[in-house]
């Protein structure tokens, strides 16, 4: 059968946000006749039925699994296995450290097209197409896969919008096949966040890019983002300055503003790596004193005028 297969992930006993957003690049993909299975692996796996019971999916596939936490090789195991079976055009997986375990080695192995780290899936002239970066970032790859019966792809989260609620999937069950792991869990630790801030939680973002000048001019842009309630965001020169943490850049290498309302640029000039970071975000203001930046091509509302003079008049409105 054709069709596309979304493999969800969950840890411990909580289903992931990037699950729901690999069902939405699946609708992206669906053409004709193409259905959207979602496999589900864990001990208890059906716990998960309502939470993946969104808008799109035809089927969901319960697997259970003997292990309590993620294990490399009971994963490449039963979704190698139901692959086999399936004979899906396109699985969808996490870019995350789970997927890193046993993507590549499954893929490797079935001699499936894949890629990692996508960004962007289309179909050109009936044709998948993945897009991930390339040098550092600083380029869009574009990778197709002749010949390749099932493509394998790792999709970067905070990308795609979750859908909406409402569904009726026929729920069905696979038998994992037996899988000797080779590893053996002692405990779980959860690692806390390097990042100061979630990027991707904000709902009001002010963002800072290159015409700010100088790293000396940071801190009123920081006062300004507290008077008015924002979370301080900045493009990627601002990150690889140092002059703001790596986990405020938004953009294609940086953060998405998956939940922003209200998105405020100041400085920024619009570049096509830094657009792709606020491509959900609904009311964009642009203030730049260039008024052929190409962030103007995306405002709702735009100033052009002196970042500094605005930012200096908004503070005394607060």
């Amino acid at each position: 059968m054709a069709g596309i297969l979304v493999i969800a992930e969950q840890r411990r006993g909580e289903l992931r946000p990037v699950s729901l957003e690999l069902i939405a690049a699946a609708q992206e993909l669906r053409q004709g006749g193409d259905s959207v299975a979602v496999a589900i692996l864990g001990p208890e796996p059906q716990e998960f039925v309502a939470a993946l019971t969104v808008a799109g999916v035809d089927e969901i596939v319960t697997i259970r699994t003997e292990v309590p936490e993620f294990d490399p090789d009971t994963f490449e195991a039963a979704a190698g296995a139901l692959i086999a079976e399936r004979r899906p055009a396109v699985v969808l997986v996490a870019h995350s450290v789970d997927s890193f375990g046993y993507a590549a080695a499954l893929a490797a192995r079935q001699g499936f097209g894949f890629a990692s780290d996508v960004f962007k899936v289309e179909r050109i002239d009936g044709e998948l197409v993945a897009t991930r970066g390339g040098y550092g970032q600083k380029v869009s790859v574009e990778l197709d896969f002749p010949g390749r019966s099932t493509v394998l792809l790792c999709l970067r989260a905070n990308m795609w919008k979750a859908p909406d609620p409402g569904a009726s999937p026929n729920v069905t069950a696979f038998a994992a096949p037996a899988a000797p792991s080779r590893a053996a869990g002692r405990s779980f630790v959860e690692v806390s966040a390097a990042d100061d801030v979630d990027m991707t939680a904000a709902e009001f973002i002010l963002t800072i890019g290159r015409g700010v000048g100088e790293e000396a001019k940071i801190p009123q842009f920081r006062e300004l983002a507290d008077a008015v309630g924002a979370t301080l965001g900045c493009s990627r020169p601002i990150a690889d300055a140092g002059w703001l943490p790596k986990s405020r850049q938004v953009g294609q290498s940086g953060k998405t503003a998956s939940n922003c309302q209200l998105y405020i640029a100041m400085g920024v000039s619009g570049a096509i790596q830094h657009l792709a970071g606020m491509k959900h975000v609904s009311t964009i203001v642009a203030v730049n004193s260039d008024p052929g930046a190409s962030i103007f091509g995306v405002a709702r509302y735009g100033i052009v005028g002196d970042i500094f003079e605005i930012a200096e008049e908004l503070r005394k409105s607060f």
